[in-house]
């Protein structure tokens, strides 16, 4: 596995190695330049009393988060959420029916708190891991259709985003030929050094499949690249459907999962997320070596926050249900107001998870006109698809998370907006 250099994992000096050698052998050294005021009694109250740095993320909060990741099961839902659980969290011997299903039933796993490192954001994991692994120039591949803050995180760190496409034919696949193409190519595949996954993609909502899953894997141990899996979104399928079970911890490559409370907990401003590296022990050990070194440097975990840590975890499966309960529900509305609608020319494109949709129209209309018909005349906006990389115009993403009422009101209102431009040919 290729590491980039931006990161000194040289031998430490001699004081360091001598200080590292005391307290292997259980001597604490008192030290003379030791600024941290919470080891002297200055913390303020209200505050934890004391700070330790650890690079990885308080240790507490860790193994809280390891507890809670090797608690859940991927598997059925309906019995679960009868019950007052989501999918996710099975209770053994339990029987479990199958209304919606999601992801291979499979074990428990074991997850070493170890393994962990807990972030400010997953976009903030994502800056870490292009350190981690790409020099300025190098690049990696991450879908499209998808949402830019990728491409804008790589061009911060000098990481080229080049994208690899999703097609649409009744569902949406990897387009594995084209990723191939890419990591063998003499010029772009040098370069290359990770890929990276949306397991469910946003905006189009869909799963990595079985079989596009095995072939990328396929593929990094081939090229010898890291594997990114984003799935803040995998706790939100909206259809019955079979998927792979979560990409984190994958062991056949080096894999970098990534996951966090902004999706999970419906709180984008509790800022706490984190990565799961797995893989290969030798590529683990590597990848740890040096993401200590980049994580010892940032330490973006507040104290405040890694105190609250065990309880927000215990607020998941209540938020799961009420965020489940909200996208279904709106998705049928949009379903039957598709149904409803007096042309007839706009239709969804198959989502199977996460919060957003994607609707088609005639491409004929300008994507651009239509947001600006609804923000002139209704006091109403959307994003194109456009915004995305949709490779043609007629696309708009919305959101399945609003309110009932308001949600059913912004659909009616964006329909009619198309109908009427259809209508006077605009």
């Amino acid at each position: 596995m290729r590491f980039s250099h931006r990161v000194d994992i040289s031998e430490p000096n001699a004081i360091t190695a001598a200080q590292r050698d005391a307290a292997q052998h259980g001597r604490k050294l008192y030290q003379l330049n030791d600024s941290n005021p919470t080891h002297h009694g200055l913390a303020p109250i209200g505050l934890p009393p004391l700070y330790e740095a650890e690079p990885r993320g308080q240790h507490e909060a860790r193994e809280a988060l390891a507890k809670f990741l090797s608690a859940r099961v991927e598997g059925t839902d309906a019995e679960n959420e009868v019950q007052g659980r989501p999918a996710d969290f099975a209770v053994p011997g339990e029987a479990s029916s199958t209304a919606i299903t999601f992801g291979n039933v499979q074990a428990r796993r074991t997850v070493d708190p170890n393994n962990l490192y807990l972030t400010s954001s997953t976009s903030e994991a994502y800056s870490w891991l292009m350190k981690l692994l790409c020099d300025p120039g190098d690049a990696i591949l991450c879908p499209t259709p998808g949402y830019p803050l990728i491409e804008s995180i790589g061009r911060l760190e000098g990481v080229e985003t080049v994208p690899y496409p999703l097609r649409y034919d009744g569902s949406w696949t990897i387009d594995v030929t084209a990723v191939e193409r890419q990591l063998a190519d003499p010029q772009t595949g040098s370069r290359l050094r990770a890929v990276i996954l949306i397991n469910p993609n946003n905006p189009t909502g869909s799963y990595v499949s079985g079989s596009d899953y095995d072939h990328i894997v396929a593929l990094c141990e081939q090229y010898g690249v890291a594997l990114i899996a984003d799935e803040v979104f995998f706790d939100f399928p909206l259809l019955p459907l079979e998927t792979p079970h979560r990409v984190a911890g994958e062991k056949r490559v080096l894999t970098f999962g990534l996951d966090g409370f902004s999706k999970m907990l419906a709180a984008p401003h509790a800022k706490v997320g984190w990565i799961e590296v797995s893989g290969p022990a030798n590529d683990v050990a590597a990848a740890e070596g040096r993401l200590d070194v980049i994580a010892d440097d940032f330490l973006p975990m507040s104290g405040i926050i890694a105190e609250r840590f065990p309880g927000m975890l215990t607020q998941v499966p209540a938020q799961l249900l009420r965020l489940r309960e909200r996208t279904r529900n709106n998705l049928v509305n949009l379903e039957v107001q598709l149904k409803t609608s007096s042309s007839g020319v706009v239709s969804l494109l198959r989502p199977e998870g996460g919060w957003n949709v994607l609707l088609r129209f005639p491409s004929v209309l300008d994507e651009n006109e239509l947001v600006d018909n609804l923000i002139e005349q209704h006091a109403m906006t959307a994003q194109p698809g456009y915004f995305f990389d949709m490779v043609s115009n007629g696309y708009v993403a919305v959101s399945l998370l609003p309110e009932p009422e308001e949600f059913s009101r912004g659909i009616s209102t964006l329909l009619n907006t198309i109908d009427q431009m259809v209508g006077t040919g605009k």
